[in-house]
């Protein structure tokens, strides 16, 4: 369970003592000298809940994330759309859920021109917009009938001489927001989205401890063992991380001096979970709740925390409300101004009651390029997760030890050590070698899965016990059920409307494996069409 950091707990103390707390918010932006917004939007490569400072979280320092918080709200349950990265950043584009997305709700495959994008709504009304680092990917959208990335034109040619770890991007975010914010006029807005390389791996081993980080300090995951193996590559996570948010930084302290930060929409938050078994890739907690902080000084009251469900799909509605866009096309997303513009803590919007993610195939992980569909509803209190082929195996499939060969960037096609939806790093070998030793913790990551999971959120953050089976929770699960499918029925999800193989055709344009059966990369699959 969530413990916000004392300066957070005790300023929210404070506002409802001292009456600061009212209802009566408003949805409706009022202008301001006719001035729109400036949009920066700042999105990390997997990075889970709660690892930001604001957070109360150890080991972790984020003062860009924190500032961006104190100056507007932070949010303690935000959601991605999936747990993975161009199906998530394809949600938050679209505003809608990944069922809904066709090739663009799985991974690597292609972005249907059809689908509409905030970034070029935002365009058409005015708004210069541009990228740095890592956009809609990955996955193929030139030969989707695009001549630019989704997100919008790139940024990218200014790059950094040496960085601190091998693992760490060369690209020098900051000086590409300032030359792509040297080319805008005066009185035009502008969105901007950073899109970090980090926390993505692969990280510099041992690369956190050289930095000075403390073996104490690091905050395990309950799902993992809490070895020194495990909190060493916590802590390159972690370092990773802060660079992203003091390049954040740079760009807040920009907008500063431009005498721009006071009309600036600053979004900061990632597009998945943490690349450790159990999180990245699965619809358990750490794979899709993720760190939010909004802010807009000239708008938005500041030191607030909120708990409110919402999802990342929100942001494009929002986004498109604020950008003054008079008829947005129609989104799943609920635009997230009420809550913004409101000046109450903790529950805004009572409407809210859950959030529903969802993933298709992840990698080349399974024989015939299969996936592991699941869809999962979270409330407050609960996390349900339907998995519609408990028969594969969720991380994906297992591979005999005599195939091992030694793993490197220019070994990604090797089938060793197999469960290649999680990613390669010190921590999956170590679980993978030492199964025996950690049986409940390799089970969680690794072995197959009931079609049923139920778990108690705020009593079991971890996802550690499934309470699917206990007839105490029957009504709870079967409420849950009956809700996640009616709104995935109401929303057209082929898995729910007899078409769910479609999303086993989609081609993969990323590294394809040996395994037995359909391997053409980019190609579609013909036994699914």
């Amino acid at each position: 369970m969530l413990k916000c950091s004392k300066s957070y707990c005790s300023l929210l103390t404070f506002s409802v003592l001292a009456g600061g707390v009212f209802a009566g918010s408003h949805s409706k932006v009022e202008k301001t000298e006719g001035k729109r917004p400036n949009i920066l939007f700042a999105i990390a490569d997997d990075q889970s809940f709660p690892y930001t400072s604001a957070y109360g979280t150890k080991g972790v320092h984020t003062p860009a994330f924190d500032e961006v918080a104190k100056k507007g709200v932070l949010f303690t349950n935000a959601f991605v759309g999936a747990p993975q990265c161009s199906p998530s950043r394809a949600a938050i584009l679209t505003g809608k859920n990944i069922w809904q997305l066709e090739e663009a709700g799985t991974h690597s495959s292609y972005f249907p021109k059809k689908l509409l994008v905030f970034t070029d709504l935002l365009e058409k009304t005015g708004y210069q917009i541009g990228f740095t680092g890592k956009p809609w990917a990955p996955g193929n959208w030139q030969n989707s009938g695009w001549t630019r990335n989704p997100v919008g034109p790139e940024y990218n040619s200014a790059k950094f001489s040496v960085v601190p770890t091998s693992g760490i991007s060369k690209t020098d975010y900051f000086e590409n927001f300032k030359e792509f914010y040297s080319k805008k006029g005066s009185e035009t807005p502008f969105f901007f989205w950073y899109g970090g390389q980090e926390p993505h791996r692969e990280y510099e081993d041992g690369s956190g401890l050289k930095a000075g980080k403390k073996l104490s300090d690091a905050v395990t995951p309950p799902f993992l063992p809490d070895v020194d193996l495990v909190k060493s590559d916590v802590l390159d996570y972690i370092l990773e991380i802060e660079w992203f948010d003091a390049q954040l930084g740079k760009m807040l302290q920009f907008l500063r001096d431009k005498g721009e930060l006071e009309n600036t929409i600053i979004v900061v938050t990632a597009d998945n979970g943490m690349p450790f078994p159990s999180a990245k890739a699965n619809l358990q907690e750490y794979g899709t709740h993720v760190p939010l902080a909004i802010c807009w000084p000239e708008k938005i009251k500041g030191e607030r925390v909120v708990n409110d469900l919402v999802g990342l799909i929100d942001l494009a509605p929002t986004f498109l409300e604020f950008g003054g866009n008079s008829a947005p096309p129609p989104m799943t997303g609920k635009s997230l101004s009420k809550i913004l513009l409101s000046k109450e803590d903790k529950t805004v919007d009572s409407s809210r009651k859950y959030i529903l993610t969802g993933r298709e195939r992840h990698t080349h992980a399974r024989p015939d390029n299969l996936g592991y569909p699941a869809r999962a509803i979270r409330t407050d209190d609960y996390l349900f997760i339907l998995n519609f082929k408990p028969d594969r195996w969720p991380a994906g499939d297992p591979v005999p030890e005599t195939l091992k060969v030694e793993i490197n960037a220019d070994n990604e096609k090797s089938l060793w050590p197999g469960y290649h939806d999680i990613d390669n790093s010190p921590t999956k070998i170590m679980l993978i070698e030492n199964r025996g030793k950690y049986p409940e913790q390799f089970k969680l990551g690794y072995e197959k899965r009931p079609s049923e999971e139920l778990y108690s959120i705020k009593n079991d953050p971890g996802c550690l016990k499934n309470l699917a089976g206990d007839p105490k929770f029957q009504i709870i699960k079967n409420e849950l059920r009956k809700t996640l499918e009616n709104e995935l029925k109401a929303q057209g999800d082929p898995r729910m409307t007899g078409n769910g193989d479609v999303f086993e055709s989609y081609p993969r344009f990323g590294a394809m494996r040996d395994f037995p059966g359909f391997k053409e990369k980019g190609k579609y699959n013909p036994k699914f069409q």
